[in-house]
Parts: structure tokens; sequence; C-alpha cells
């Protein structure tokens, strides 16, 4: 079921392929880094496969809309969070998962969506999907820009910690990837 939901979201948009995976690869990734337990990064590695399913609900005109959205575009974008919620609620073998998909676009100043949660309030599942799902989304190239380098995008992650991001979850994110590009340096 999981990898039809998957495989589902990402047939409506090809700059989609990969991207659940990918993100639930690095969510995983950083919590293992923040030493989250075998049961907390399964729950993690569910909710971030899933974190977009409420995409199933969004046109694929506005999906794969290589210019600037419309208000009413926005507006159907916005609402995945919540439409991926009630769609996964249904499924009781999916339900661990809910946290990251209802709140993966919420802020940590509170100025995201759909409910407007802010700092702690935000679950923790649900704040790591959000800088791997940032950190994907930025490296990966779009219907509407260009893929940001491994380095601009960590430096977005960096500037928007605090604002956009948990500001230690993001630290933590930006050290892992300056570690592992060290680690990399000294092995060739």
């Amino acid at each position: 079921m999981l990898a039809s939901l998957c495989a589902l979201i990402e047939s409506r948009d090809p700059h989609a392929f990969g991207h659940a995976r990918r993100t639930a690869e690095l969510a995983v990734t950083l919590a293992e880094r923040l030493g989250w337990s075998r049961g907390e990064l399964g729950t993690l590695r569910l909710g971030a496969l899933l974190h977009d399913v409420g995409k199933v609900a969004v046109p694929v005109a506005v999906l794969r809309k290589p210019s600037a959205l419309e208000p009413v575009e926005l507006a159907a974008i916005r609402r995945h969070p919540l439409v991926g919620a009630r769609l996964l609620s249904r499924v009781p073998a999916a339900r661990p998962g809910l946290a990251s998909v209802l709140f993966h676009h919420e802020r940590w100043d509170g100025c995201g969506y759909p409910l407007g949660r802010a700092g702690e309030e935000i679950p923790p599942e649900a704040r790591v999907v959000a800088i791997a799902d940032a950190f994907d989304a930025m490296t990966t190239r779009s219907a509407y820009r260009r893929a940001l380098s491994v380095s601009q995008a960590l430096a977005e992650i960096d500037d928007c910690a605090g604002a956009q991001f948990d500001p230690v979850y993001a630290q933590s994110f930006v050290e892992l990837w300056e570690r592992a590009a060290a680690a990399a340096a000294a092995a060739s």
C-alpha cells in the first residue's frame, strides 16, 4: 500500500520522482544523529514517505505549473497536509505517520500551515521531515525552478534556522552534511 501511494504521488508530478524516498532517508539520517530510538525512526520513516500523500487531491496542472501559482492554486497546495491527514486517518497502519503528514509545513516561528503551530507545538517528527523535505526540494529541479547546489541549500537551511526550522535540528542537519563532506575529502 505504501509503495502504491508513493507511486501515485510521483506519477502526478514527474519532478517528484524519488522525493518521498529521499526525504525519508534524509529525515532518518538526521534523527539517528539526534539519537532517536528504533521505534521513533520507524514512525518517522513512515511519515516522511507519506508526507505529500494529500497532493493526490491537487490538480495535476497545479503540480506541474512552471510559473507562479495564483492564490486559488496556492490554496489547493496548502490544503495537502489536511487532505493527507484525513486520508491516512482511515488507514490504521498509516496512522503513526499522521503527525509528519499534517504538520510538515508548519514553521518554527508559527507562520506555516495548515494550523499555524509554532516551536515545540510542532511534533518532532514533523520538524525533522520539514528540513529533509525542504532540502530535497531545493536540491531537485522542479517545473518552476532550477535545483540549488548542496552548499546553497545548506546555507538556506542555516539561514532559516529559528524561523522556518527548528534551530537545533537545522544546525544538526547542516553539521551532518559538513562532517560527511569533510570525511569524503579526507578519504580522497
